[in-house]
């Protein structure tokens, strides 16, 4: 039985570190949001005084 108890043991382990990956994640997805969300107020305007698109393509 001592299999038993390190399967246990490397399904924590793996649940553990797959919290603290997907934690990291939504930090990372709202770190992007804020940084899109200030594109849209800190753009430039153009030669004519209109705001030019926030995009490249």
């Amino acid at each position: 039985m001592p299999w038993l108890m390190i399967l246990a043991l490397l399904l924590v382990i793996v649940l553990a570190g797959a919290g603290f990956a997907f934690k990291l994640l939504w930090i990372l997805a709202v770190i992007a949001l804020v940084l899109w969300l200030l594109g849209f107020v800190a753009r430039g305007t153009g030669a004519g005084g209109r705001r030019g698109r926030w995009y490249r393509w």
